[in-house]
């Protein structure tokens, strides 16, 4: 136990939220007025006695002294290492404080009384253990803060009271818990307590530090992302203020717009993986670009817009019949469809399958017929939105279905592309000319349409950029073509197709008038009052300065003889209202371009000479007739054989030669001269011979044209023909009947010989059509001959001209 001695008298040194151990060495700053005062109090009292000046320091804890304080002697005073004064005080042992006493100087004097702090020799046994562990904590403590100097001086310390005051050097314990080791006046008992505040924390750093590593390595993903997430957002504001920028808006945040947006499940995973990498990455990355264009595109999508569709099938039949003349196929196909969705929407059959009730149809035909302008007039009688894509000359895959993200400038395909202008996932989109797709080395663009048409998958189609995705099962999908051949087979299997085989005459009158007109005079600047065109003037320009399937030249003829009427009022040389005759078209626009061939002088007429049969053929432009031409070689030239000229293809080829053969060998039951056959060479010519030509359908009309040829008769001016032939004489089906018939009413024949086989297709020529022509179908060659060529007259066939 410590023992108490002789009572001291000294000068009070406070020290606020400090507390001094015996044997610690410390300065304190005399510009302090307590510590001055105590200083100086010292000194003035150790004049008289010997040693060194005595102070006693009590720490003042909240205004209150501690009742034991510490006996130290003032080492030096001087200048501390900031240029203040101060002094060195070490610490000599403890003191209990007693009453108050007087002294020199303004310092407070008290009495203290001398703690005897000595330990018995040797010491107990625990004790030394107590030695023991201390001094292998406190090496471990000052190992881990690299205090290496300091561990040989803990070492060497023996004296108990001496080792467990040396821990006031600690810097983590408080002042309560210094307070608490300087008021255990027993050696033991304090080294007890300063081993359990050097173990407790020794535990609590051990505690910390598997924390930290903890939180380095496996911290809390949540946790950790949103740490990173707001010292980016931290870093970015300071970088937005360095450069002078405003604070993002909430546009900004891709993060809170995917949220907001309405997007399919899938989508929306896939957008917030985009922008868990987005928040990752660096502005100067150009991943981070890629990414905010990519959900920006994502964002723009009408994901869960559509359009409700018109049901009034009355009203969207009286849109499509004001808007188009004709076309009755396509509008009744129209017209099925609305009815169908209706019921179908009326009986909760939306959704079939994940599918909806979309369309795919094909409109074939020729040029200027209203396939595109159809499409919008479709979009208008259904209430959906429209988008024309033109597809015209493409040849990259990339442009269907969109280029890899990793492309620099990606971009969507433009079915996407069409579905983010429409605003909708139900729009009608007119894909224009897909007959005109080519391929190259970047792919075949037909190919990536056949998943966009395919009403089985389409409603799971990827794009290369999006790669979530897109139902286009209820988008309404119409493609227009010319040649109908030129669309690959797998394309067209996945459409419907529609064929818009071109206008009647009185059909085109009805479109110049109701459409054309109106146009028209409203870009020629005209009022529908101060130019009207006679329906006499109208069938002129159709029939005869026209000769179309569609319309466009026609439209065009409007308009030149409106700005010749414009120009005229303008130049005082015309007064309005004016009211165009049929008898004022060639002074105004000139004289007519087609004149049919009845209404031609015999002379002048393509057929009257023998050897020229008039066929009719099928283009992209739609139907035309087509002029064969055959003449015999002179036989002292000596050649002999075959000549064909005229861009032939080797099936036109084929049927020449099987005209010929069937002439030889069936010619003399025919009464016809086949002798000079053998002797003398066949020149077959289709005249426009810069344009190439193929097909079996002229092989009637080549070989009409050598029988006229060889028997001197000639082939009737109104009668146009048709058909394959075999060898034997049979006359066998070919195709586009309506467009045929059509051509021929427009060149103004009144006979057409067809198939037998072919007669079918007659119920899809307009009526008033087949009531303007004598069509006659037929079997065989014979029949085909006594048709066509006019009765025979005085001349022989060895004298029968040679035509040109």
């Amino acid at each position: 136990m410590a023992a108490e001695s002789t009572p001291l008298a000294l000068p009070v040194l406070p020290l606020d939220d400090e507390v001094v151990l015996p044997g610690m060495v410390v300065p304190l700053d005399l510009s302090d007025s307590e510590v001055r005062a105590a200083v100086e109090a010292a000194q003035a009292a150790a004049r008289d006695e010997p040693g060194k000046p005595k102070v006693l320091l009590v720490p003042r804890v909240d205004g209150t002294y501690a009742g034991i304080g510490v006996l130290g002697t003032v080492e030096q005073v001087g200048r501390l290492a900031d240029g203040d004064p101060g002094a060195l005080i070490r610490g000599r042992g403890r003191v209990r404080i007693g009453a108050g006493t007087t002294g020199p100087g303004a310092a407070l004097w008290v009495e203290g009384t001398r703690i005897d702090e000595s330990v018995p020799d040797p010491l107990p046994g625990h004790a030394a253990e107590l030695v023991k562990e201390y001094k292998a904590l406190a090496t471990a403590w000052l190992r881990k803060r690299g205090a290496w100097q300091v561990v040989d001086r803990v070492q060497a310390i023996d004296d108990v009271s001496a080792l467990a005051d040396n821990s006031g050097y600690s810097p983590f314990l408080t002042t309560e818990q210094k307070v608490a080791l300087l008021e255990t006046t027993d050696p033991v008992a304090r080294l007890k307590l300063a081993t359990q505040q050097l173990r407790d924390h020794l535990a609590e750093q051990d505690v910390a530090e598997t924390i930290a590593k903890d939180v380095q390595e496996g911290v809390d993903k949540q946790q950790r992302e949103f740490l990173l997430r707001r010292q980016l957002e931290a870093v970015r504001k300071e970088l937005r203020e360095l450069n002078g920028e405003q604070d993002g808006n909430e546009s900004d945040d891709y993060r809170a717009r995917v949220e907001a947006a309405d997007l399919p499940g899938k989508v929306r995973e896939a957008a917030l993986k985009e922008v868990d990498k987005l928040e990752r990455s660096s502005d100067q990355s150009p991943e981070g670009s890629w990414i905010r264009t990519w959900l920006d595109t994502v964002l723009e999508m009408p994901w869960n817009e559509r359009t409700e569709d018109s049901y009034d099938i009355q009203g969207a039949q009286s849109v499509l019949d004001a808007e188009h003349a004709g076309l009755q196929d396509v509008k009744e196909r129209i017209t099925e469809y609305l009815a169908v969705r209706k019921r179908r929407s009326d009986r909760g059959l939306g959704v079939v399958g994940g599918r909806r009730g979309g369309a795919v149809l094909a409109l074939v035909g020729p040029p200027g017929v209203g396939k595109t302008s159809l499409g919008e007039s479709v979009a208008h009688a259904m209430g959906r939105k429209f988008v024309r894509v033109a597809l015209g000359g493409v040849r990259d895959e990339a442009e269907i279905r969109g280029h890899r993200r990793t492309y620099v400038g990606a971009l969507p395909g433009r079915i996407v592309r069409a579905i983010k202008e429409a605003g909708s996932m139900n729009p009608v989109v007119l894909l224009d000319e897909i007959d005109k797709v080519g391929s190259d080395f970047r792919g075949d663009p037909a190919a990536a349409l056949l998943e966009v048409l395919d009403p089985a998958q389409n409603h799971t189609f990827r794009d290369h950029y999006l790669e979530v995705e897109l139902d286009l099962s209820d988008v309404v999908f119409l493609a227009t073509a010319n040649v109908l051949e030129a669309i690959p087979e797998a394309l067209l299997d996945r459409m419907e197709l529609v064929r818009l085989d071109g206008y009647t005459e009185d059909e085109k009158i009805v479109i110049a008038r109701d459409h054309l007109l109106p146009r028209q005079l409203e870009r020629a600047g005209l009022q529908p009052d101060e130019v009207t065109i006679e329906e006499g003037a109208l069938r002129k320009l159709a029939g005869e300065y026209t000769r179309e399937a569609g319309v466009r030249t026609l439209e065009r003829s409007v308009a030149r003889l409106l700005r010749k009427v414009a120009a005229q009022h303008e130049l005082g040389e015309r007064e309005l209202p004016f009211t165009v005759a049929e008898d004022d078209l060639r002074g105004l626009i000139g004289r007519p371009h087609h004149v049919p061939e009845s209404a031609q002088e015999p002379a002048e007429r393509r057929t009257a000479v023998p050897g020229v049969a008039t066929g009719l053929a099928v283009t992209g432009a739609g139907g035309d007739v087509l002029y064969v031409e055959a003449s015999l070689a002179d036989p002292e030239t000596g050649a002999a054989g075959l000549t064909l000229t005229g861009q032939l293809g080797d099936v036109m080829k084929e049927s020449a030669q099987i005209a010929l053969s069937f002439l030889r060998s069936h010619g003399a039951e025919l009464e016809l001269p086949v002798g000079d056959l053998k002797d003398r060479g066949v020149h077959i010519h289709f005249p426009a011979g810069a344009v190439p030509k193929d097909g079996p359908s002229a092989g009637i009309t080549m070989t009409t044209a050598l029988a006229s040829l060889l028997s001197g008769r000639l082939v009737r001016t109104d009668v146009a023909m048709t058909g394959e032939v075999s060898l034997t004489g049979r006359v066998l089906p070919i195709g586009g009947v309506k467009q045929k018939l059509l051509a021929a009413h427009r060149a103004g024949v009144t006979t057409v010989i067809i198939p037998r086989r072919n007669e079918p297709d007659l119920d899809d020529v307009p009526a008033e059509v087949l009531e303007k022509l004598d069509v006659h179908a037929v079997t065989d060659v014979r029949q085909v001959l006594e048709l066509a060529l006019s009765p025979a007259t005085n001349g022989a066939a060895s004298e029968a001209p040679v035509a040109a």
